[in-house]
């Protein structure tokens, strides 16, 4: 079991200012208010990485309906960001990490292996952060079907606790 550094109960990131497509820049702290769906990626037009994006799109309504607002991250650049928001018609904004100072903050570069090698990569995770900033929620080594359901039903209890 990995002790993370950001945990349920915890305040997120909020004065960290990173880059996003297609704002320019972005802070958690101009979403207080709002709950926000921060979801992180491995990176930009893989299977898994485009399966879960494109469920986030297609539910973006539901989540909107919620006051809530989506977040993509990943280490790809804004560039990766225009063509990959262009060829899946995404329709919520990509924080683009490529120095990894956003996802360190929330402690998902982690230890990976593929094909007998290790090497340091993106965990596939999900933050809830509450109107006030605070991680209300987190998943943490996400499997793609059936996640982002998961993450609306959570939501809602969150909401109607």
């Amino acid at each position: 079991m990995i002790d993370y550094k950001l945990n349920v109960g915890e305040k997120a990131a909020l004065d960290l200012e990173v880059a996003i497509y297609p704002e320019a820049k972005f802070k958690l702290a101009d979403a207080l208010g709002s709950w926000v769906i921060v979801y992180f990626y491995p990176k930009d037009m893989t299977s898994g990485c485009t399966t879960e994006s494109c469920e986030f799109r297609d539910t973006l309504p539901d989540f909107s309906a919620a006051n809530a607002k989506i977040i993509g991250v990943s280490r790809d650049s804004l560039k990766s960001h225009a063509n990959f928001t262009e060829k899946e018609s995404l329709n919520f904004p990509l924080i683009s990490d490529e120095d990894e100072a956003f996802c360190k903050a929330f402690d998902v570069i982690q230890e990976k292996m593929n094909y007998g090698k290790k090497y340091m990569g993106i965990e596939r995770s999900t933050f809830i952060i509450n109107p006030e900033g605070v991680v209300a929620e987190a998943w943490r080594g996400v499997k793609v079907p059936g996640h982002v359901d998961a993450v609306l039903a959570r939501l809602k209890e969150l909401q109607a606790a």
